[in-house]
């Protein structure tokens, strides 16, 4: 596939694409493309933001990204040393515009109503990671046959969505190099204070131009989006690193007071730092 600077388009003659991603980290810009991406995590963690919303990934996770949904993947370098997915690229439309319309195929329709948010299956994975496994050596013909498996599987599966709401418009290049642009610089220094008047700049636009900008593109504050980056950055310290205490993970993910840290935790994940590590221990 060919990367743009911000959308991404695939070969034409193509109707589905198999992809295998395996480096370091992901391709970490903030971008878009017109198929539905279904991937499988075969190694790697860290943030997925799609949309409006912040979410991770681990190994074994199964994703599903709708069509032109903005996105992004953050490896965490420090918790896995390679990032490794598998991933099939196609629109509603690679098969027949009608194809998916077909009575036949009429259960498939959930999974992409589902897709219109994103989601991720939260059962029925090693389902769908024994089929991904087999894409790599299949024909083009039994990799289509593997992917109405999916479709199939998926439809039915439980699910959480990636995201509640999805601009309704179409990125142009400039605005997703923007929103990009505001994304990366906020996933980089998000343990750092950041002012509305540093993010503006980092935009190229005034402050009071830019909190209408992005509350009109992700329906939430810019304080919003990054509080529940903090918010969920910390909840992942407060599992994986037990011997850390509140105050340290809450100054790690940049709070810098921690009663505001607790009420924001409170207030994202219905429950205070303390009964969550319970929960989770």
């Amino acid at each position: 596939m060919k990367v743009l600077p911000f959308k991404i388009t695939k070969p034409e003659q193509d109707a589905l694409i198999f992809q295998i991603d395996k480096a370091e980290t992901f391709y970490d810009k903030l971008h878009q493309h017109e198929e539905i991406q279904l991937c499988l995590i075969v190694e790697g963690e860290g943030t997925l933001i799609v949309g409006d919303a912040i979410n991770y990934y681990k190994k074994d996770t199964v994703l599903v990204i709708g069509s032109n949904i903005p996105h992004v993947f953050k490896s965490d370098s420090k918790a896995s040393k390679s990032s490794h997915m598998l991933s099939l690229f196609f629109t509603k439309q690679s098969f027949g515009n009608s194809f998916f319309e077909l009575e036949e195929l009429k259960e498939l329709q959930k999974f992409f109503n589902r897709s219109k948010h994103g989601f991720e299956i939260t059962s029925k994975q090693k389902q769908v990671k024994s089929l991904f496994f087999q894409l790599e050596n299949a024909s083009a013909l039994n990799r289509f046959i593997i992917l109405l498996q999916i479709l199939r599987i998926t439809s039915t599966a439980n699910y959480k969505s990636l995201s509640s709401f999805i601009y309704d418009k179409k990125y142009s290049d400039n605005e997703g190099n923007r929103m990009r642009n505001v994304f990366e610089y906020t996933m980089n220094n998000f343990s750092r204070e950041i002012s509305l008047n540093t993010i503006s700049g980092v935009a190229n636009m005034t402050k009071n131009a830019f909190c209408k900008y992005f509350k009109k593109r992700t329906n939430k504050t810019y304080i919003q989006f990054l509080n529940e980056l903090r918010i969920e950055n910390a909840s992942k310290l407060i599992v994986d690193k037990r011997d850390s205490s509140i105050n340290e993970i809450a100054y790690q993910s940049g709070f810098r007071n921690i009663s505001n840290f607790n009420r924001r935790f409170k207030m994202i994940k219905d429950m205070s730092p303390n009964n969550f590590r319970k929960a989770n221990f």
